[in-house]
């Protein structure tokens, strides 16, 4: 009878771990975020990005500026810059004044900031975990789980405002120990953008050295 039981028991958490791995409200919540920022044509916004290890010591955090449309993006931090115009991405090393060029793949496993509003759509899993302030704003708070197990990150957690359903920021786990923490401040949807934002102007920049990978 005991063995029965115990079997049963399992059974239940088994079924609620798979009920789990798509949570309902999570989705609603989710599509909510992914709508209300397709609505936009572009956007800015003040952009923070820390990396810490706590087992290596590491705390190490960066802050910039990013501009987003579509696919588009122009992420402008002290030690770096990258622009991606859906076809190509440059990155520039400001301290060497180097700019690497490659082809972006869509299909690649990364989690760039105009890839974050839909990765949950596939290849995860999500998880209402609760609520929880971040920088002054009540945020459901979301876990998304790659499906892949061989994926670079074990784990996406996501903060979305409830107020206005936009995001707030996320953490990305690695299974190295790493951790990268992006916050998002100062969002604003009323500017215009022009093509020329998402290309890398080799001119703005005299005796670049141009590395190009593609």
């Amino acid at each position: 009878m005991k063995k029965v039981i115990i079997l049963v028991a399992l059974v239940c958490v088994g079924m609620a771990n798979v009920f789990a791995q798509y949570d309902p409200e999570a989705r609603t919540i989710l599509d909510g975020m992914s709508d209300k920022i397709r609505s936009i044509n572009a956007y800015s916004a003040d952009i923070s990005n820390s990396l810490i290890n706590e087992a290596d010591g590491i705390n190490d955090k960066f802050e910039g500026k990013i501009v987003v449309q579509s696919d588009k993006y122009r992420l402008e931090l002290e030690e770096q810059v990258v622009i991606n115009n859906g076809t190509t991405v440059w990155t520039y090393l400001p301290d060497v004044n180097e700019v690497n060029i490659d082809n972006y793949d869509p299909d690649e496993d990364e989690i760039t900031p105009s890839k974050i509003y839909d990765a949950y759509k596939e290849g995860y899993k999500y998880i209402l975990l609760g609520e929880e302030t971040k920088n002054g704003v009540m945020c459901s708070v979301i876990d998304l789980v790659p499906n892949d197990k061989d994926a670079q990150f074990f784990k996406v957690k996501l903060f979305i405002s409830k107020r206005d359903n936009l995001l707030k920021g996320w953490t990305m786990f690695e299974k190295s120990g790493n951790k990268y923490l992006y916050e998002i401040n100062n969002f604003n949807s009323s500017i215009s953008v022009r093509s020329s934002d998402f290309e890398f102007d080799p001119t703005k920049y005299p005796g670049v050295d141009i590395i190009d990978l593609r």
